[in-house]
């Protein structure tokens, strides 16, 4: 009896914990984390990523990514941004894996994107998804497609849910099983299916423009949410 007892509360232990929001940045360091900037394999060049108290730094140049170690599935991210001066281009990658797929910096991944005014895009990196209105949102399906040249960008359903520049800004993507939705500042603003991925790395990209990142924090799911 006592053994079945420590059974169950083992198992809602254990349920109890999977279920805990961890933070993916311990707010001093890198650790859980790796860099992939192309520039830095051949020339003495600084990271873009910088370490700082309880965020994270990035600042645009030389452009890249930095890639948690660890591969995630069904889960929800919160990630909380801003701009530093100029606005321009930045992303979160999902379901990240072989690196440098694309345009030798890229890894395969589906693109959560960030860049001002255009917040919520998918944009697909060797790898792809579905969403409703497909045409009108992509183009000609004749020119769709996840490598060079072809159209890999998916317009977000809405405009104007972004914060005016210098405030903070929070994107939510929750990845369940093929299925990806993204919300800017509580506004759902992209929801795709029938992804060609459902785990990976989780990266966050220097791409352009300097930006501030903090509470990024990933939660375990079991569903997503309405």
């Amino acid at each position: 009896m006592r053994f079945l007892l420590l059974l169950l509360i083992l198992i809602f232990i254990g349920c109890h914990s999977s279920k805990k929001t961890i933070d993916l940045y311990n707010g001093k360091d890198f650790t859980g984390w790796h860099i992939d900037v192309p520039d830095m394999d051949t020339t003495d060049v600084e990271s873009p990523f910088i370490a700082k108290e309880n965020s994270i730094i990035t600042m645009g140049n030389p452009r890249g990514h930095l890639i948690t170690d660890a591969e995630h599935s069904n889960y929800r991210l919160e990630v909380t941004y801003k701009f530093l001066g100029e606005p321009g281009n930045c992303g979160v990658l999902l379901h990240a894996s072989t690196p440098r797929s694309l345009y030798d910096m890229f890894p395969k991944s589906i693109e959560a994107q960030m860049m001002h005014e255009n917040a919520g895009d998918f944009w697909v990196i060797v790898e792809d998804i579905t969403v409703d209105n497909m045409v009108e949102r992509r183009g000609p399906k004749e020119e769709w497609g996840n490598t060079k040249g072809m159209k890999r960008r998916i317009l977000n359903l809405t405009d104007g849910s972004e914060n005016p520049l210098g405030e903070w800004n929070t994107m939510v993507v929750e990845c369940f099983q093929d299925k990806i939705k993204v919300w800017v500042n509580d506004d759902l603003v992209n929801y795709g299916y029938d992804c060609s991925v459902t785990k990976g790395q989780i990266a966050l990209q220097s791409e352009g423009a300097a930006v501030e990142f903090k509470d990024v924090k990933l939660t375990p799911i079991k569903k997503l949410s309405d």
